[in-house]
């Protein structure tokens, strides 16, 4: 295909938004607005309203001429044919959403690829290699708590048993392979990148950020995504009575962690970087106790490894002195730190990176509606990138939200943004016969 020939392939945006909130149905969450679209998503992995999506995902793929292979982490790979055998260029992205989440994170990455598969059939195109779809499983890591967790299995980079055996949060008793099992989706295929190898990754998403919007461009152009450690923080003092135990004699484990919280946001700024903290847990959870033991969350991120390398060792040594002298004069605490997760900087592809440049130039007319960026988020680009070239594409979202009910971005954008990804896809296919 050449210049032309891409320019003359068009989405039709009628028919992705259609698609998109068709699929909707299934999972619906909190209203925001009187129109019928104005809604949040609440889909859950593997729930029933997931097993809906899905089975939609596979019959209409399957309707289009793809072959589909679900692996033992429930992904589904949707693989259209080419000239030649070979390993499929790919747009990816993931159908579950948060619990209170909205119709655009992940959702039109996935509707985007499909729309993709319809033109490539209505202008009879045949690529030189396939192209596929992938539908990554608990991308969010809402329902099971370690997010991108099946892309990670494909890498490599989680082991299967570790997945298959996390269980739900909230208490329940459901785990991964339990549910993959009651919604059919226990694939038979191994979950591995060996198994169902990509010659590419390519993945549509909105910015979850105000970049774009505030900056009046159409197209990210992602070069990577920023590092991230989590953590869970345990602080450790004495339950005591709130009105008979004088604050000399208290350790209070509740106070001594919300300084720590504080801290951790001046010592991220210093270092231009983020800290955030999500969850907080206390005990004994009475109003008239001194809390003798508290654990939180704490989320830090930056583009570089080595300052959030930093950040953390300053912490540390933040937090020993906040224990021993800062919060309490008479009775010291403890606090012990557990890393959770670990996502190191990720580096693009740069045969992919110029794909989505020169698509987003196409599409737009002008080199002035695109702006390289890092992602400030995980996503399941992280894990395809160690695998296979890998690049994404950004398109704005209304006010920077996501995770949101409210979470927006217009029917025009998500064209751009789908033409964008469309094109990197036929671009990257071209390039693999040079």
């Amino acid at each position: 295909m050449d210049e032309q020939a891409f320019r003359c392939l068009k989405v039709n945006q009628t028919r992705l938004m259609k698609d998109l909130h068709y699929t909707c149905q299934w999972g619906t969450g909190k209203r925001w607005g009187f129109m019928a679209t104005e809604t949040g998503m609440s889909r859950l992995s593997l729930s029933d309203t997931d097993k809906l999506a899905r089975d939609w995902f596979v019959e209409t793929t399957k309707s289009l001429g793809c072959s589909v292979t679900v692996d033992a982490m429930g992904n589904i790979f949707a693989i259209r044919p080419g000239r030649e055998d070979g390993p499929p260029t790919c747009a990816g992205s993931h159908l579950d959403t948060q619990p209170s989440g909205g119709r655009y994170d992940g959702i039109l990455g996935v509707h985007a690829g499909v729309e993709m598969m319809k033109v490539l059939n209505e202008h009879h195109v045949e690529t030189a290699f396939p192209v596929g779809v992938v539908n990554w499983t608990n991308e969010e890591g809402a329902r099971f708590p370690i997010s991108m967790v099946s892309s990670g299995v494909w890498a490599e980079e989680i082991a299967l048993e570790t997945a298959h055996n996390l269980q739900e949060v909230g208490g329940g008793s459901a785990t991964m392979k339990s549910e993959l099992e009651k919604i059919g989706y226990l694939g038979t295929t191994p979950a591995s990148y060996k198994s169902m190898p990509l010659a590419a990754h390519f993945e549509l998403h909105i910015e979850q950020g105000p970049l774009l919007e505030a900056e009046k461009k159409k197209i990210g152009i992602v070069k990577g995504v920023q590092a991230y450690r989590w953590y869970t923080i345990e602080v450790l003092g004495r339950d005591a009575h709130t009105g008979t135990t004088p604050f000399s004699a208290r350790a209070d484990a509740m106070l001594a962690a919300c300084r720590m919280i504080s801290v951790s946001h001046d010592v991220a700024a210093k270092h231009s970087a983020l800290a955030s903290t999500g969850i907080l847990t206390l005990s004994p959870g009475s109003v008239n106790t001194v809390p003798g033991n508290v654990k939180f969350s704490l989320d830090i991120r930056s583009p570089q490894d080595a300052t959030v390398e930093a950040i953390e060792a300053e912490l540390k040594q933040e937090f020993s002195r906040l224990m021993s002298n800062e919060v309490t004069k008479g009775l010291d605490l403890a606090v012990t730190w557990k890393t959770d997760s670990i996502s190191p900087a990720t580096h693009f592809h740069g045969d992919c990176i110029a794909a989505v440049r020169a698509s987003a130039e196409s599409v737009t007319g002008s080199s002035s509606l695109a702006r390289e960026m890092v992602s400030g988020a995980g996503h399941d680009s992280v894990y395809a990138s160690r695998r296979c070239p890998t690049s994404m594409i950004f398109v704005p979202c209304r006010n920077g939200v996501s995770h949101n009910p409210e979470e927006f971005t217009t029917a025009e954008d998500c064209r751009i943004g789908a033409e964008v990804l469309m094109q990197s896809v036929l671009r990257y296919d071209k390039s693999r016969c040079q």
